[in-house]
Parts: C-alpha cells; sequence; structure tokens
C-alpha cells in the first residue's frame, strides 16, 4: 500500500510538472505573439484636401520616424469626391476634409462618430494671377477684365463653392460665369495658371503661397464666404482603429500645428 501511494504520488508530481511547463511555455509564446503584433506593420489610408498636401507630407515624415510600423498613405482631392468615395465603402481611416458639409454627411451616414472628429485648422481665399501678368486684375471686381477664370468646380470642390460664394456676394458671379474653367480640385487650378491657361483664378492662401510662379491680389474677406474649416476624423470601420487614432491625436499636437501654420493655415484649437 506504501509503495503504491509513493508511485501515485510521484506520477501526480510529474503531472504538475509538466502542467507548469506547459503553462509557462504558452504564456511565453502568448508573450511573443502580443510583442509580433505590437511590431507588426500597418498601412493607413488617409483620404485628405488636395491643398494639405504639402503640410500632411512634412507631418507624416516625422510621424513615421516616430513610429516606423506604421506606413501612411494618401489619395488627395477634392473633398467631395472624397467624401462620395467613402460613401461607396472605400477602405479609408481617416477623412481630413476642406468643408463640413462633406465631413458631417459622413457623420450623419455613420461613417464617423462626432467624438471621433474635429475641426483642426482654417484657411483663406485669394485671388491670384500668373507672374508678370499685364491684365491689370488686382481686385476681384477686376475679373471683369479676364478672359479666362479658373475655380474648382464647386459641386465637389470647396474652395470652387467658396469662390463662387464670394463672387455672388460682389455681385459679380454673372458678369464672369461664361468665363469660368472648371477644374477637379485647387491644385489643377493653381496649374492653370502657372501655365498662363487663365488670367485668374481662386485657391486658397495656402496653395498660392508653395508657387513661385503666381502673386497674390487680393484676399476675400470672410463675411464674403462660408467659413473656411478642415475638419478631420477617424472611419468607423477603420482596418487599423488603434494607429488610425494615434494619427489622429498626433495631428493635434503642438508641433503639428506649428507646421500647419508654416504652410499658411490658421489654428482653431
Amino acid at each position: 500500500m506504501k509503495k503504491f501511494n509513493l508511485l501515485s504520488f510521484s506520477i501526480l508530481l510529474l503531472l504538475l510538472i509538466a502542467s507548469g511547463c506547459s503553462t509557462n511555455e504558452q504564456s511565453k509564446k502568448t508573450d511573443e505573439q502580443q510583442q509580433e503584433a505590437s511590431d507588426q506593420e500597418v498601412e493607413l489610408t488617409i483620404s485628405a484636401a488636395a491643398s494639405l498636401q504639402d503640410a500632411l507630407t512634412d507631418i507624416t515624415a516625422t510621424f513615421e520616424k516616430e513610429h516606423p510600423n506604421v506606413h501612411i498613405t494618401y489619395n488627395f482631392g477634392a473633398s467631395g469626391s472624397l467624401q462620395q468615395q467613402i460613401s461607396q465603402g472605400a477602405p479609408v481611416d481617416l477623412f481630413f476634409s476642406a468643408a463640413e458639409d462633406k465631413f458631417d454627411t459622413l457623420v450623419e451616414e455613420g461613417l464617423i462618430e462626432k467624438d471621433k472628429g474635429i475641426d483642426l485648422v482654417g484657411n483663406e481665399l485669394v485671388l491670384v494671377v500668373p507672374k508678370e501678368s499685364d491684365k491689370g486684375i488686382k481686385a476681384f471686381k477686376d475679373l471683369t477684365k479676364a478672359e479666362k477664370i479658373s475655380i474648382g468646380t464647386p459641386e465637389t470642390v470647396p474652395a470652387g463653392k467658396y469662390a463662387k460664394e464670394t463672387l455672388e456676394h460682389l455681385k459679380i458671379w454673372t458678369a464672369v460665369e461664361k468665363k469660368i474653367v472648371y477644374a477637379k480640385d485647387v491644385r489643377q487650378v493653381l496649374t492653370y495658371i502657372e501655365t498662363n491657361n487663365v488670367d485668374a483664378g481662386i485657391v486658397y492662401k495656402t496653395d498660392a503661397l508653395i508657387s513661385p510662379k503666381v502673386e497674390i491680389v487680393a484676399t476675400a474677406k470672410e463675411n464674403t464666404h462660408a467659413p473656411i474649416i478642415y475638419p478631420v476624423g477617424v472611419i468607423k470601420n477603420s482596418s487599423h482603429p488603434k494607429e488610425a487614432q494615434l494619427f489622429y491625436e498626433y495631428l493635434q499636437n503642438e508641433q503639428s500645428i506649428i507646421t500647419f501654420k508654416k504652410y499658411g493655415f490658421k489654428g482653431l484649437q
């Protein structure tokens, strides 16, 4: 009987040791898997207004140095077109719009939660002409002298909508409407002006400042158009919500705001 008890005790002891080793090994594997997950490379897709391109390129370079496992891919374009793509199911992690109404549409559709969005920066609307222009265009009222004027398509390009509002407020839209050359986004408007394909154009101040080939001749007063506000938010069905939230918060830090201001944006916070 004593031998039997001793044998049973020995077997039980071996089983407990084996179980402990198995548990430790499983715990080790779990820790390794968690480490691998945290080091796993992630690619974020961000749809952003074309006017944000230069500022975001700078900010992203710094962010990726600090977070080497996160790579950001941008889809730059007109806010209205980008909003429509997201509404139709395009796989996007963040949306950075140049207009509140396009952003609000996604909130209303349940694609962005209200507490995952913020009005981050502002901009100004300016009238620009090619460098060395001799058309005598020095103010918005002088646009009647132009043969061709470019603005973004108002239905999809916020800058185009603001431009039309300004011209209507100044009572000159009817006089210049037939001279308008519509563009897919503000960068295309800028290109038309730089290449002298048009006599003048209306773009954001931030776009005009980056081009040595154009001259700002007038700035639209704030009461001539709706407020120019850029909201940004995390898409609800993001494939990488943790990393999307990380970059969303990074855009709001002091250094990022300084970078936005360097490119002519106005801080709102």
